[in-house]
């Protein structure tokens, strides 16, 4: 056992006896499913009782994020998990278990308008929340995600050198993907909205977790993380009908023109997507969780299929396809999928 390990067993046992105030001397715990991060989850069971902590090293992970949004969001409605302790020294968390039920999980064409109509119905106040307290997702913050296009998922992932006109028309294309992120209504923005981090409650409602990178964003952010979600695929007029009812009863969608609203959509998901894509490559060799690249083609797809739509990058969506995709399809980790699944539909 690690000392560190030790000493979150010794700060639950504290913890325990404190909650249900006698010595407890022992109890289960059990290793749960992480995330992209250098956090930790564990269930812990005692008498019954069945509690989560996140264990996040202070060198790497700052809890009190985490806490002040837990606190807000929890105060105005939105189902994220109670905190029951909390020790900022150590980076250590017990929290309400949300228990197993991820939303992804069971997830059919019968069983998915009802969970994505919650789920937007979630992600509705979680846009109604006050403007504040939180960081703006500035333009060097949008810019910086999308570099890690260029620098993991072209350089070091496919080994690519880009000729000075590349260079130029991605810098382009990544300008024009900021100025739309920035010219839509600003709203609080999980940034993290997607079928892996949204549970299914046992009273029915929708647990939403991961929220510690919130800011202040545009309108469109969450709703591409969930409707073109790198891990779920759903046909667009599927997409389209969620997002209609999603705009038709959102004030501050209505900001904009339905055509306007649409762009806006796609945009921002080119720009999540280029993220995304960064990031899947920098967790496998970084921090050697492969299992990511899996997730890298249908969020390429995604890309090239808004790209494809729109005048404006058309010469991106052509190079996407011409010269990246080729060197995408030769990749042994994807050698696996069907010619015909980057056809753009």
């Amino acid at each position: 056992m690690s000392k560190r390990h030790q000493t979150l067993k010794t700060w639950i046992t504290h913890t325990l006896s404190r909650q249900f105030h006698h010595p407890v001397q022992s109890f289960e715990i059990q290793k749960i499913a992480g995330d992209a991060s250098f956090r930790s989850y564990y269930r812990v069971i005692y008498q019954g009782y069945s509690f989560v902590v996140m264990d996040a090293p202070p060198e790497h992970e700052d809890c009190v994020p985490f806490i002040n949004i837990a606190t807000q969001w929890s105060s105005a409605g939105v189902r994220v998990p109670k905190l029951i302790a909390q020790n900022l020294d150590e980076g250590f968390l017990l929290l309400e278990d949300f228990g197993d039920q991820v939303f992804a999980l069971g997830l059919t064409p019968k069983t998915a308008d009802v969970r994505y109509q919650k789920a937007l119905e979630e992600l509705q106040k979680i846009q109604l929340l006050p403007v504040n307290q939180l960081p703006v997702y500035s333009s060097d913050l949008l810019m910086r995600e999308m570099g890690l296009f260029r620098e993991w998922f072209l350089s070091s992932w496919l080994q690519l050198e880009l000729t000075d006109q590349e260079e130029k028309m991605l810098s382009q294309v990544e300008l024009k993907l900021t100025q739309s992120a920035q010219q839509q209504p600003q709203v609080v923005v999980h940034r993290d909205f997607h079928s892996r981090n949204l549970m299914l409650l046992a009273d029915g409602d929708i647990g939403v977790i991961d929220f510690q990178d919130a800011v202040i964003g545009a309108v469109t952010y969450d709703l591409v993380s969930l409707l073109r979600d790198s891990y779920v695929n759903w046909s667009e007029d599927l997409v389209i009908e969620w997002l209609t009812g999603f705009y038709e009863s959102s004030s501050m969608c209505r900001q904009l023109s339905w055509l306007d609203f649409m762009r806006a959509f796609d945009w921002m998901g080119m720009q999540r997507q280029l993220k995304v894509c960064g990031i899947f490559v920098r967790l496998c060799q970084r921090d050697g969780k492969k299992a990511y690249l899996q997730d890298i083609p249908l969020t390429f797809r995604n890309l090239m299929q808004s790209a494809s739509r729109y005048d404006e990058f058309k010469a991106f969506a052509d190079w996407l396809s011409q010269r990246i995709l080729p060197e995408l399809t030769a990749r042994p980790e994807l050698s696996s999928l069907p010619s015909d699944y980057w056809e753009c539909r």
